[in-house]
């Protein structure tokens, strides 16, 4: 049996972090009580901003969380029914991001901070992702994270709480950037992953592709040569005049994909002896991805955790529940801290910090 998720003292249950998220495009603010109840969550996407361009235009979203960073934070305090002295903490996401986009959240934190007298906590991305799913479920140490992002896609071993082991990681496009490279060729708006999703649900067939498997004991990824391989089909269907079937060429992809996450996501449980996967990012919200996982965790006898909807999106409530790591360790951040947007998950483990 594992490790139940029990050691945070009494003296935090109820504790108040109000978490800050800025990384992309989500402006987001959160009250978080006691590591887990969620008070307040507060996001302002820029989806519609950036649709137009075909992807994020980082001094759009810069300028826009400027904007609106202020209106969402006071939102999220007065959501949560508390008043700013009640709180215990502040909370922001230090990196991995657009750096412009990341400075507006820190200098907002530093300045609550520094202004109510009470801690930073600099929370790592990717940490936020991942303890998403302990907002909504109980973890068991040993774990394994699929992380699968815009920008990130990675196997994350959890060997006990707040200790991260990254096993596998993209060589090249994260998944979600090949889901909008792939929407993009197909002239599909962006984000690509939803309506690549909704196309791969209304095929009949598939049309082959290629799986990158890289060396028989790799639990690394790469996307780069699916996404050619879709290219390659796309122009040759133009250059030929051929129709080209782009619902069986979107499920052709997406199985592809899956294919190779949920192949060594399991491949990785059984190596290193753990029985919960927990699903994190954005792409956890794809349909085809989950309900193959969950078939495949069910044969397996392997618990499958994944947030809702509104969690696996860039939200600060998850960057909150990060935090609550460092918070009842003590582990708190100088108000000198620097955006970082090649933070290491490794290094933020709460060991690293001791």
């Amino acid at each position: 049996m594992g490790q139940k998720h029990h050691t945070a003292s009494d003296a935090y249950e109820e504790s108040l972090i109000l978490a800050i998220e800025t990384s992309c495009d989500e402006t987001s603010a959160s009250v978080i009580r006691g590591g887990k109840h969620i008070l307040s969550n507060i996001v302002s996407s820029q989806i519609d901003v950036h649709e137009r361009f075909g992807g994020v235009v980082p001094e759009i979203a810069s300028r826009k969380h400027v904007e609106t960073i202020t209106v969402i934070m006071e939102q999220a305090v007065r959501q949560s029914g508390h008043k700013l002295d009640e709180l215990t903490a502040i909370a922001v996401t230090q990196g991995p991001g657009l750096v412009g986009a990341l400075l507006v959240g820190i200098v907002a934190a530093k300045s609550l901070a520094l202004a109510l007298d009470i801690p930073l906590i600099g929370t790592h991305h990717i940490a936020g992702h991942i303890y998403a799913n302990a907002l909504v479920h109980e973890l068991e140490y040993p774990c394994m994270a699929l992380v699968v992002s815009g920008g990130h896609t990675e196997l994350v071993l959890l060997e006990s709480e707040g200790e991260f082991r990254i096993i596998g990681r993209t060589r090249d496009d994260a998944v979600g950037e090949a889901y909008d490279k792939v929407a993009r060729a197909l002239r599909l708006p962006y984000p690509g992953g939803p309506h690549i999703d909704r196309l791969a649900g209304e095929a009949s067939e598939a049309i082959a592709l290629p799986r990158a498997w890289l060396e028989a004991d790799s639990y690394d990824f790469s996307f780069s040569g699916l996404k050619s391989a879709v290219l390659a089909v796309i122009n040759q269907a133009r250059m030929k005049g051929q129709e080209l079937d782009e619902a069986a060429l979107a499920r052709g992809f997406q199985e592809s994909v899956i294919d190779v996450l949920v192949t060594k996501a399991l491949r990785s449980l059984k190596q290193y002896g753990t029985k919960q996967l927990l699903l994190c990012g954005g792409v956890a919200a794809n349909r085809g991805l989950r309900a193959t996982l969950d078939s495949r965790c069910k044969e397996e006898g392997i618990q499958l955790l994944i947030p809702p909807g509104s969690l696996c999106t860039d939200n600060a409530a998850m960057i909150g529940a990060a935090a609550y790591l460092k918070l009842t360790r003590g582990q708190f951040t100088e108000l000198d801290m620097r955006a970082d947007p090649g933070l290491s998950l490794e290094e933020w483990s709460i060991s690293a910090g001791v």
